[in-house]
């Protein structure tokens, strides 16, 4: 892909995108593609599609250490990285900040995974992808907990479809009002094991339903992009494009429009106010390389830096009119910091289908949707909202024998035979907005740029741990009616940020009194800025936010378009 890779003489454009992840490549797209001149601010190091996926080829002998981090790694470049990426490895490393180099203070435990390249974290990301209904949208509002959201599903839903039906979405309809239906490749296929699971759970429960994950690996070719080959190396960069990433879909859309100025190495530092139209100006940047200052101005702004970049930006940006940060006359600007809990569930062995086995690495596991407080008959007395159940069926491998004393050519044999069928459920919780939980500066302390550095205060409410105590017992549970022995529950440390699902901070609303952003993730106080990514979000859901980060953000660039042509009033 041919990029322009630094702006030129003229500094003015239409529209200014900050962030390359999965809602700064939707913002590129959707206003390159709607004739905007749009510059595309990224604050990491360049990346190309296929090009600068170095390791995506490597076979395991090819790769030092094991493809393990080493302890010197760990403890000096990744001590969080290395805790909260499951797929941090000398493989992919690469895609992932040196925590050594970005510091921020945790109030609280909090760990911050991060990627600073085009493309963001896109590449990264688990690639699961579920809708939000009504259950969602209504949750504040009928619960009474945080502020109520300004549109319900009927405002997302053609968004949604207008998304999935571009980026590729695998998955079946499984008629579930808590997670609705959309616009599907075919789905990824349940070996016998997780078929068994599913009949099992259908005999015995009239809420709980175990269906196959729904995720944005293509099973079919599509959109000129190559089907998933089920390798499960995706975090090392898919030469195929099969798997959703602004690398491989939304940055080349907007390149082929000839539209679109891309500038990596570009910290935002503040966004630039004009105080006699009331609207932005443009953005001043701090070159990461040579950290000269340079100002770009724009009629539009789009903030898709993620949950705590975005916000940062708006918090840092103090004008006479904003002393507290522009967006800020709310007071909520920060706070409302969530994030899902999991870590928690059980696993157990099964004894039989030693006849049968499984071909390919799946990218998606299986799924029992959210089955608590969706109506009377489900209500807890003791937890608001619920949690969904992640899992999948796999037989052991050679790696069974390990820590085994036995030796010998008959056991070495033996381990290239598959050992027993085992399966494990993850459970993922939702958290409760809570203003005392929050992101602010520490004035005093400053980062490699000049910037102040991000304290992060969150801590879990009672609610959510009272909400754990189910989310273990009912996967002990549903394994134990499916047949299984050798049950055992676990519970890992689990501190916020560790579901990499970081959200909050600069909610939507009705009220500019009681919130940052209106119904079109358009900011209360500055019309011409929009926030895409996960700080706009109002309550945290069971699970998986990214499809809804980017049906926001086309929802929002559609909007955005239309008014600047009214004039955006």
């Amino acid at each position: 892909m041919n990029l322009n890779l630094t702006a030129g003489k003229q500094q003015t454009y239409d529209a200014i995108v900050v962030g390359t992840g999965v809602s700064g490549g939707w913002a590129a797209k959707e206003l390159t593609e709607k004739g905007l001149k749009t510059l595309v601010l990224e604050r990491g190091r360049m990346v190309r599609h296929v090009t600068d996926y170095p390791t995506m080829n490597l076979h395991p002998w090819e790769l030092k250490y094991a493809d393990r981090l080493t302890p010197r790694e760990i403890k000096e470049d990744y001590p969080v990285q290395s805790r909260t990426a499951y797929a941090i490895k000398q493989s992919t490393k690469h895609f992932f900040v040196k925590d050594s180099e970005h510091p921020y203070i945790q109030k609280k435990p909090f760990m911050w995974t991060r990627g600073y390249q085009v493309g963001g974290r896109s590449l990264i990301w688990g690639r699961w992808a579920y809708r939000r209904g009504d259950l969602e949208f209504e949750s504040n509002a009928r619960d009474g907990v945080g502020e109520d959201w300004p549109i319900r599903y009927a405002d997302i839903e053609p968004w949604y479809d207008y998304v999935e039906s571009y980026i590729g979405v695998s998955g079946s309809r499984d008629g579930l009002p808590q997670v609705p239906d959309g616009k599907f490749l075919p789905p990824w296929e349940m070996n016998c094991l997780e078929k068994h699971v599913q009949s099992r759970l259908a005999e015995n429960y009239t809420d709980r339903r175990l269906t196959i994950g729904r995720t944005a690996n293509i099973s079919v070719a599509h959109g000129g992009r190559g089907k998933c080959m089920a390798r499960d190396l995706c975090t090392r960069g898919c030469p195929y494009g099969a798997y959703f990433s602004s690398n491989s879909v939304t940055l080349p859309a907007a390149e082929k429009t000839g539209k679109m100025t891309l500038r990596p190495y570009s910290i935002v530092r503040t966004i630039l106010y004009d105080k006699e139209k009331r609207k932005a100006s443009g953005v001043r940047v701090i070159d990461a390389e040579t950290k000269e200052t340079i100002d770009y101005y724009a009629d539009l702004v789009f903030l898709c830096a993620s949950t705590f970049g975005s916000t940062s930006i708006l918090m840092n940006s103090v004008q006479n009119s904003f002393p507290d940060g522009l967006a800020n006359t709310s007071g909520e600007l920060g706070h409302n910091l969530m994030d899902n809990h999991f870590r928690i569930g059980a696993r157990g062995t099964f004894d039989g289908f030693e006849s049968q086995y499984y071909k390919g690495r799946r990218p998606v596991g299986v799924l029992v949707p959210r089955f608590q407080n969706l109506d009377a008959k489900t209500s807890r007395k003791n937890y608001l909202r619920g949690f969904s159940t992640y899992g999948s069926a796999g037989r052991q491998g050679w790696s069974r024998g390990n820590g085994n004393s036995d030796f010998g050519a008959d056991w070495k044999d033996g381990l290239t035979k598959p050992g027993p069928w085992g399966f494990s459920f993850l459970a993922f919780g939702e958290c409760l907005p809570n203003h005392k939980n929050r992101i602010y500066f520490d004035e005093t302390k400053k980062d490699s740029w000049g910037l102040p550095l991000l304290t992060v205060d969150m801590e879990w409410g009672e609610n959510e741990l009272e909400m754990r105590k189910e989310m273990m017992s009912s996967s002990a549970e549903m394994l134990e009616v499916s047949g299984f022995r050798n049950i055992q529950t676990y519970e890992d440390p689990h501190e916020p940020g560790l579901s990499i699902h970081e959200m909050g901070t600069a909610r939507m609303g009705k009220n500019p009194k009681t919130s940052v952003l209106n119904r079109w993730n358009q900011v209360h106080d500055v019309p011409n800025v929009f926030v895409t990514d996960g700080s706009c979000m109002n309550s945290n859901g069971w699970g998986n936010p990214s499809l809804t980060y980017m049906a926001f953000t086309a929802r929002a660039c559609d909007y955005a378009v239309r008014e600047l042509k009214k004039g955006l009033k």
